[in-house]
Order: structure tokens, then C-alpha cells, then sequence
């Protein structure tokens, strides 16, 4: 029987799949090259445009692989080259969670530290400066982390007592703390406390406060033009308000795409969004932005969720992979091009999927 392996969906034009092509685009599940399912521990995608992404695995062993464009040094290898198939990160061998953004990357070390790679315009990779790096830079000022994100140009950092740390760019208030100006080193969210678990997206920022699933809430601040925030406006945010959500027993996962938000909750595992839905992203059946959380209809059990540029990926009770959104470059993997504003099932049978990743300006999917 053959290994199981890394898969991948949608836009290539950069790589981004790692099938070892520059195909145009996949509509179905193609095969990431080198890297089998049983030695990924974690995955992240990355990218912002029509043709930018790049892909990023951590394996068991706590060394990261990444592939696809590279003009930024996002995949971390000393170059500034693309490549189609995945080659190691350099200087990494204890990492222990990873994260994209729109072309820089991260990964959490073993220490509670952060190392950050790739671009650096608006100070998201927190090391003090603007420049670029090829290769990873530590994080300054961090420790005791416990999870990551990265947004389009910025970062998040949640440390073990509960506070969120944030850099990079901050335009729209992403950062969280009380201002727009932009941030080269890591600082604190603004009266944020008691938060289990973090997401970005292009310019806004959410948190998990709470333990998940037993009364937790969500709490969002940046960017809300299209109600991404949740709190029923759509004025951006420069310090954390709660999002107005309906929870059933709280919530125990978040995540975040380019202008959309979601959130699986707890006691019947249904999957709520909000914000942006040009493409159907929110899966409701609708184009309708929402400027608080709706139920995606049919799917119940949910256990993962990522979000694109104007895509939603889950993964469902009935272990199934569904997509809804914008299809253009065929990243909903149903073996069309067309878009949909409700779930739609991969056309490729995926099994014993644990892991589900997508970019937060991209499109393509991942899953393993």
C-alpha cells in the first residue's frame, strides 16, 4: 500500500502545491512531494495575491519544510528563490508549531521563543528592523510562548499566562494596542487576559478568552470594514471588544481568512462566520456580509477550519473535507472552477485528515 500523503489544492502559479510542477492550478487533490502524512506534525500556508503562496511543514522530528515563492526569503532557506518542492528551513531543528502570513513565517522553538523569516517591510518578523531575512531571526523580547499566528503583515504571539503580544504592521488597529502605528518588537494586546488560543487574518486579530468549549468567547480588534469583527459595526478596532456571538456552551476553535472570521461551537459543533462573503465564503447560501456570527448550514461535527483569501476549508463529523467560497483557481478541490456558497465535499476522497490549512491572502488549500 502506498505511503499517504501530504495533499494540495488550487492556485500553483508559484508552486505553492509542491507537487514539483508550476501547473496553472489543481481542482483536486494533488500530492505535496517528499513529505508523507505520518512524519507532518503541523501545517501552514501562506501568500497574499492571485499567484503569491507558499507552504510550510513541520515534521516530527521538529525540523521545518516549506516550498513555493520566495522573493521575500519566506521559505527561510538563505535564498530568495521559488521552488515547486519542499526543501528544509535553515537552522531550525526544534520547532514546535509554525504559522504564514502574507510572505513571512514563523515557527515556535521548543525554548517558548519565536524565529521569524521572510519579509520584514512593516516589522512582522519583530526582530528591531525592516530588513528582509532569508533565514530565521529570533523574535525579541518573547519567551514562554505557547502558540502563533500570523496575519497579512503582522504577528501574534499568546504566552503561557493568557496575554497576546502582537507586531508588524498596524494600520487598522491589528496589533491591539490603542494605536495605528506599527510595531518592529512584540507588544502587549491592551487588556487582554486569560486567552487559550489565537488567529490573524489579513489586517484583523482574533482570541479565544477562556478554556475552549466550556463558556469561552471571542474577543477581535483591527480591521472591520466588512464586519469581520463580529461586534455588529463595522468600524475598526484598536483594542479588543467581544464579538456578539450566540454560543452553545462556548467555543473551542477560531480561525480567521483574509476579511471573514469562524468559530466551531461547542455542544453541537457547528461552524459560525462573519464578515466579508463577496464569494460565498461564509457558507450561509448568501453573498450577504455579516457583521455578527451565522450558522454555515449542514455541517455538524465540525473539527477544523481555515480560511483563505475568500475561501473556507472544515473538516466535518463524517471525517469529510468540505470547501465553500471563491473557486477561481479551483482551491474549494471539488474538480471545478465555480464558486459556492455552501459547503461542497472534496471530489477527492480524503481520509484520516487531522490537519487543515489554507493562506490568509491565497488560494490553495492544504490538508494531512
Amino acid at each position: 500500500m502506498a505511503e499517504k500523503r501530504l495533499k494540495s489544492w488550487g492556485n500553483n502559479r508559484s508552486g505553492q502545491l509542491g507537487d514539483g510542477t508550476w501547473a496553472d492550478l489543481r481542482t483536486t487533490a494533488t500530492a505535496v512531494l517528499g513529505l508523507t502524512s505520518a512524519e507532518v506534525a503541523k501545517i501552514a500556508a501562506g501568500g497574499f495575491g492571485s499567484s503569491a503562496g507558499h507552504g510550510l511543514a513541520l515534521l516530527t522530528d521538529r525540523t521545518v519544510q516549506s516550498w513555493g515563492v520566495n522573493g521575500s526569503g519566506q521559505l527561510g532557506d538563505g535564498t530568495v528563490f521559488s521552488h515547486n518542492v519542499p526543501g528544509q528551513v535553515v537552522n531550525l531543528s526544534d520547532a514546535t508549531d509554525i504559522a504564514a502570513g502574507g510572505a513571512h513565517s514563523l515557527a515556535l522553538l521548543a525554548d517558548g521563543t519565536v524565529a521569524a523569516w521572510g519579509q520584514n517591510h512593516h516589522g512582522q518578523l519583530g526582530n528591531g528592523t525592516g530588513a528582509d531575512s532569508s533565514v530565521p531571526v529570533r523574535v525579541e523580547g518573547l519567551a514562554k510562548v505557547v502558540a502563533i499566528a500570523a496575519g497579512l503583515h503582522h504577528s501574534l504571539a499568546l504566552r503561557e499566562d493568557g496575554t497576546v503580544w502582537a507586531w508588524g504592521y498596524n494600520s487598522s488597529g491589528q496589533l491591539g494596542d490603542g494605536t495605528s502605528a506599527s510595531r518592529g518588537v512584540p507588544a502587549p494586546v491592551a487588556g487582554l487576559t486569560g486567552a487559550s488560543a489565537i488567529a490573524a487574518g489579513a489586517g484583523h486579530s482574533l482570541a479565544l478568552v477562556g478554556k475552549p468549549g466550556s463558556g469561552a468567547t471571542v474577543k477581535a480588534w483591527g480591521y472591520n470594514a466588512t464586519g469581520q469583527l463580529g461586534d455588529n459595526t463595522t468600524i475598526n478596532r484598536f483594542t479588543p471588544v467581544a464579538t456578539q456571538g450566540a454560543w452553545s456552551g462556548g467555543v473551542w476553535q477560531i480561525a480567521a481568512g483574509c476579511n471573514h472570521s469562524m468559530a466551531v461551537v461547542d455542544g453541537d459543533s457547528r461552524l459560525k462566520a462573519w464578515g466579508q462573503n463577496t464569494a460565498g465564503q461564509l457558507g450561509d447560501g448568501t453573498t450577504v456580509f455579516r457583521t455578527t456570527p451565522v450558522t454555515v448550514p449542514g455541517l455538524t461535527g465540525v473539527r477544523l477550519v481555515a480560511g483563505g483569501r475568500e475561501h473556507t476549508v472544515a473538516l466535518s463529523g463524517t471525517s469529510t473535507v468540505h470547501s465553500w467560497g471563491s473557486n477561481g483557481s479551483g482551491q474549494l478541490g471539488d474538480g471545478t472552477t465555480s464558486d459556492s456558497t455552501t459547503p461542497v465535499p472534496t471530489l477527492t476522497a480524503l481520509t484520516g485528515i487531522d490537519k487543515l490549512a489554507a493562506p490568509v491572502g491565497g488560494d490553495f488549500s492544504l490538508a494531512n
